[in-house]
């Protein structure tokens, strides 16, 4: 997986220690309804598009951006599906990340599906009663975007304690 030049930096002089970083995640929807997910290289599961922003890049930006970047679609963005900060993530090379994910509802508008760079090693369009096996997170995006209300989900606010509110 390629390291974005800005954290290969931020990591040269934080070493391995957690680093926050804003992340997107693209549910992006064929007309007739299936969803694009790629293989990924690392690890060979089936994920939604995923990626870090880069600054400083808009988040709707940088989805439209890892969507081209990683399976060759053109797609635009219709909707913010969910928010969330993820636990933390340890790489096999030691780095620690704590993500912050903007999951968007994404419509393509062209490009056909192809392994466009080195983080997947398969892309394609899945029927929505014939996902592979995907990680919760995922599945819970793809549920949000096929959701009707179109509200996009956070996580509650957890209640501060009475001194902190002083």
């Amino acid at each position: 997986m390629a390291v974005p030049e800005f954290v290969t930096r931020i990591r040269s002089k934080l070493g391995h220690d957690p680093l926050p970083l804003p992340g997107v995640t693209a549910v992006v929807r064929h007309d007739d309804g299936r969803i694009l997910l790629v293989r990924r290289a690392d690890n060979h599961r089936w994920t939604l598009v995923t990626g870090c922003l880069e600054p400083p890049e808009q988040p709707a930006t940088a989805v439209i951006r890892e969507v081209w970047e990683e399976a060759g679609i053109v797609a635009e963005v219709q909707s913010l599906l969910r928010v969330e900060s993820m636990d933390l993530i340890t790489f096999p090379n030691r780095d620690q990340v704590y993500m912050l994910d903007l999951a968007f509802g994404c419509r393509a508008v062209g490009g056909e599906p192809r392994v466009n760079d080195d983080e997947s090693i398969d892309v394609g369009w899945f029927e929505l009663d014939r996902l592979p096996d995907i990680p919760p997170r995922h599945l819970a995006c793809i549920t949000a975007a096929l959701h009707p209300a179109g509200t996009a989900w956070f996580a509650p606010p957890v209640p501060l304690p009475a001194a902190e509110l002083d």
